[in-house]
């Protein structure tokens, strides 16, 4: 296999990098959006704003199936757009960890998307037994049929599952040093 470097300085191997994963790598490391998340602060600001927006869009996904209004379906579109952004900086800022392929990243970054996968997954099977347990105590205790609550309970569950390790990965990003032009030397400052 051959290896070249591209105009980010990133070596690919070119036998393997389709002109997708070259667009995907692009698009997922833009420095257009990189001052959306520039600090911890914004990344975690980012990552709320994000939980918020998928149980919300849960919620109204949960009761178009359920409920006969037609509300839901307007909330479902309303929240879509303000989702979608709030991904794409998640995304942009772990520079397309969980996007790209394997292939496409660097071993540093494979074991930060394994680790932010297994913390995720770790959390998951904690939420699974208290989603296990609610279910169980609202069917005991509360009279509430599993039929009722079993669809809601797995919906959200994999809500979880698959987004978990984004927002884990998102949040262990480490800020960027930031540019001194005073550090540089004199003769690259004059050029």
């Amino acid at each position: 296999m051959t290896s070249t470097s591209t105009s980010t300085g990133i070596s690919t191997r070119t036998t393997t990098a389709t002109r997708h994963d070259r667009r995907m790598y692009a698009l997922m490391n833009r420095p257009e959006g990189a001052p959306l998340h520039a600090t911890a602060a914004r990344r975690r600001a980012w990552v709320a704003a994000h939980v918020l927006l998928t149980a919300g869009y849960l919620a109204a996904l949960l009761a178009t199936f359920l409920g006969d209004a037609l509300w839901p379906l307007f909330a479902l579109l309303a929240l879509l757009p303000p989702w979608a952004v709030a991904m794409g900086v998640i995304n942009g800022a772990t520079r397309g960890l969980f996007e790209l392929r394997a292939h496409m990243l660097d071993e540093r970054q494979r074991a930060e998307r394994d680790r932010a996968r297994a913390l995720g997954h770790r959390f998951t099977g904690g939420a699974l037994l208290g989603f296990a347990v609610a279910t169980g105590l609202a069917n005991r205790l509360g009279g509430v049929e599993f039929a009722d609550v079993l669809f809601p309970v797995l919906l959200t569950a994999f809500a979880v599952h698959s987004m978990m390790p984004r927002w884990i990965a998102c949040l262990r990003v480490q800020d960027e040093p930031e540019y001194e032009p005073q550090d540089e030397p004199e003769e690259l400052a004059r050029t």
